[in-house]
């Protein structure tokens, strides 16, 4: 297996000490907690009578004597299933296989509950997105009702796209003490490539083609059982998943219906039986999760492209294992990370032909190699992470690992790290008087990365769209401000529906980006897109105080987000506004509104759980000196 051939680079091993000092104290008593949990134990040998009969009355009587002791370890079973979501109607078939695969490892297991899987791919555009974010949070919280019983001693976690597979590892770190293990279902086969996909929804967006044609397109892209292949969260999610130690290695990206996907699965039950206390080999996962795997995680990211969200669902990940990541921490590694992937929206490929590559198992072989990755991390296989530099084979039915690739089989799609697409990982923070931003460069041609240009304010993106569909933004540079949209104001919607519309503008010579406190998405494409802004204009931030014809810079060379009106700007009264009360009825809207009032920041993972104790302000910390 790979070994690294350097120590750390200097950055990430400064990051990565930087985040372990800043987090010592709430990582400490995370820890403290989960050690206790585990010292415990499930409480099903200490249950009353009535609550173990509960627990195991639907079980068959091999599987209730099982459950009447400690002796085989009891798997939850906690599942994303619905059959209208492609990423998930697989699922569908695995807890009775998963079932037998424990049972044969020595186990039993049983499905604990169901979370909740909405797409935003379904509901982009409409008032069901101002769900989505939220959608993160009662994941993890179902996740942590469904590990409430106590019944359990590891877990298996299914789940693949945006705020599922988030939502998942928060609430399975909330009973840290647990073994989990992650079980993919894979992507779908490859269909209509992504840059006729892209020109067709180019061409509906100036009304050259017919929603007839547009619908065509898009049912030839997404076609089949499986994630959707381009390189968005749901894809990020599993890659990450696999760099973090919870896959099985190689497993990310076989696609369904495969021998060899079905044989992973049986592996991933077999693993996680063996990771248990009982079954020799005790891993807990807020083990797994400590800083050197979040900063493998972020690198990760940044090498591949990856999707904007996890800026958010980043940050959140790591504050519920008691670690205080932030945006400048991203920012600073991803000035020293090249970017080693053309993934769509990033290329022209998709993620089956990034697998095809080398995919994962070059990846992470390749940055080890550039000492970019921490390989002294626990997995779900053991220690070190060189175990992901292998890839899985179908032998005799039997999973075997063996090395994977050590070159790039496709330099389009994959590029080792001394020589790759780019210097850096293409994701920055952006500050100035117009508050705090990400932007992800990677897709972005470096002419357009700097942007100078009239403000037009919109206070919702329809209102955007109406105006393009009018001519009213034809002929002019632009920067679009769309505003009110951050979690406190409506959820953080992702606008991913104005990238077409924008894209035309760009294309016509124009200079144009945008500016928001919403979402982007991980499909975000060639406009850049200041997104994210903290503080929002729903509490008060500087975007409730832009006016059209501001002079906004958008520069995402130096970093900045900025306007020539910047000294006139705090003493201006807000206008717009955020939507209220009976404004958010239909839609399951007005159930949120808990969540519309207790929600953090951007910055701090747009979660409604509380802040992490004893952490360190992160006000002043000096960034780290790039090399």
């Amino acid at each position: 297996m790979t070994r690294p051939q350097r120590r750390p680079h200097p950055v990430v091993a400064a990051v990565t000490a930087r985040i372990a000092d800043r987090s010592a104290a709430s990582r400490a008593a995370y820890l403290e907690r989960i050690q206790r949990a585990g010292d415990t134990g499930p409480a099903r040998t200490k249950l009353a009578c009535a609550n173990l009969a509960h627990g195991f009355a639907a079980e068959e009587a091999s599987g209730k004597q099982a459950l009447r002791g400690r002796v085989k370890p009891n798997l939850a079973i906690v599942t994303s299933y619905n059959d209208m979501l492609s990423a998930h109607q697989p699922f569908g078939d695995y807890p009775p296989v998963l079932k037998k695969a424990v049972v044969r490892a020595g186990g039993i297991a049983q499905v604990a509950g169901g979370v909740p899987a909405m797409c935003d791919g379904v509901t982009q555009g409409r008032d069901g997105m101002q769900l989505s974010l939220y959608s993160r949070d009662v994941i993890a919280m179902s996740t942590a009702i469904a590990l409430s019983h106590d019944m359990f001693d590891g877990a298996l976690m299914l789940g693949v796209c945006d705020k599922i597979v988030p939502g998942l590892l928060i609430g399975a770190l909330s009973f840290g003490h647990l073994p989990t293990v992650f079980v993919p279902a894979g992507p779908m086969a490859s269909g209509l490539p992504n840059g006729e996909k892209a020109r067709i929804r180019q061409l509906y967006a100036e009304g050259k083609v017919g929603r007839a044609e547009l619908l065509e397109a898009e049912a030839a892209s997404y076609h089949s059982r499986g994630t959707c292949t381009f390189y968005g969260t749901a894809n990020s999610n599993q890659l990450l998943m696999e760099v973090l130690g919870l896959h099985l290695p190689g497993s990310s990206f076989v696609n369904p219906d495969t021998p060899t996907r079905a044989a992973l699965t049986d592996a991933a039950a077999a693993r996680a039986v063996a990771i248990t206390r009982q079954g020799g080999e005790p891993t807990p996962i807020g083990e797994i999760v400590d800083e050197k795997a979040i900063v493998n995680a972020c690198v990760a990211l940044l090498a591949s492209g990856g999707s904007t969200n996890h800026t958010l669902h980043l940050v959140a990940i790591a504050r519920a294992a008691g670690i205080a990541l932030t945006w400048q921490d991203l920012s600073d590694l991803s000035a020293v990370v090249p970017l080693l992937c053309r993934i769509y929206p990033n290329g022209a490929a998709d993620v089956n032909h990034f697998h095809a590559a080398g995919g994962i198992a070059f990846l992470v072989h390749t940055l080890l190699r550039a000492g970019l990755l921490h390989e002294d991390v626990r997995t779900i296989m053991g220690h070190g992470l060189s175990t992901y530099t292998t890839e899985p084979q179908l032998r005799g039915g039997e999973i075997t690992w063996v090395e994977g690739p050590k070159q790039s089989l496709d330099l389009d799609v994959l590029r080792p790290a001394d020589d790759p697409f780019d210097r850096d990982g293409g994701l920055k923070v952006l500050g100035g008087p117009l508050g705090t931003a990400v932007i992800k460069t990677s897709a972005v041609k470096p002419e357009h990365r700097v942007v100078t240009a009239p403000a037009l304010v919109f206070d919702d993106q329809a209102d955007f769209l109406t105006a393009f569909a009018a001519g009213e933004l034809d002929g002019r540079d632009l920067v679009a401000v769309i505003r009110y949209q951050g979690p406190a104001a409506n959820g953080m919607p992702e606008l991913h529906k104005l990238n077409p519309a924008l894209g035309v503008l760009q294309d016509r010579g124009h200079q144009v980006a945008i500016v928001t406190d919403g979402r982007m998405s991980g499909a975000s494409g060639k406009v850049p897109a200041a997104i994210h802004v903290t503080p929002e204009a729903a509490l008060g931030g500087p975007l409730a105080r832009v006016r059209d014809g501001d002079l906004v810079t958008v520069d995402a060379e130096r970093g900045l987000l900025t306007l020539a009106e910047a000294d006139e700007l705090q003493h201006r009264a807000p206008t717009g506004r955020a939507l209220e009360g009976e404004e958010f009825a239909g839609t399951g809207r007005e159930l949120f509104a808990a969540f519309r009032a207790t929600v953090g920041p951007a910055d701090q993972g747009a979660s409604v759980f509380p802040a992490l104790a004893g952490v360190v302000p992160t006000e002043g910390v000096t960034h780290v000196q790039h090399a």
